[in-house]
């Protein structure tokens, strides 16, 4: 889980209401945003670097290494910040190794209402030809 300073609140909302399917995930999440669901949630969280410090790179290179299976990053276009070139690149690799990505509520909703989320079977086309 990623989210920009003006989306970690809506972020937390989201995780708040879907707490009981999320606790049965192992979560991962750049430090302010996972010590913000943390401490307002209390799910427990595998903190990253915060994202300007790097923590988009090491999202992506958990992504590029099979590591996560979904990526929900909650963005803000409006924001012009300082390592957008980190979460550009964050997106591209989740774009190129398949990873389903949510960069608002809307998909987040769908992606977590999904039977093959809720199943936990559900493995990218690209991993499958893999194995």
């Amino acid at each position: 889980m990623v989210a920009h300073d003006n989306k970690k609140d809506d972020l937390v909302e989201w995780v708040a209401f879907n707490k009981g399917t999320l606790a049965q995930h192992n979560l991962y999440a750049t430090g302010d945003t996972g010590k913000k669901v943390m401490d307002k949630v209390g799910l427990s969280v595998n903190l990253l670097k915060s994202g300007s410090y790097g923590g988009d790179m090491e999202i992506g290179a958990m992504i590029a290494n099979g590591r996560l299976d979904y990526l929900i990053f909650f963005w803000d276009p409006l924001s012009s910040l300082p390592h957008d070139v980190d979460v550009k690149a964050l997106l591209r690799v989740a774009v190129l190794y398949n990873v389903p990505t949510a960069c608002n509520r809307s998909t987040a909703d769908l992606i977590i209402s999904s039977q093959l989320f809720q199943s936990g079977e559900y493995v990218p086309a690209k991993e499958r030809a893999k194995k």
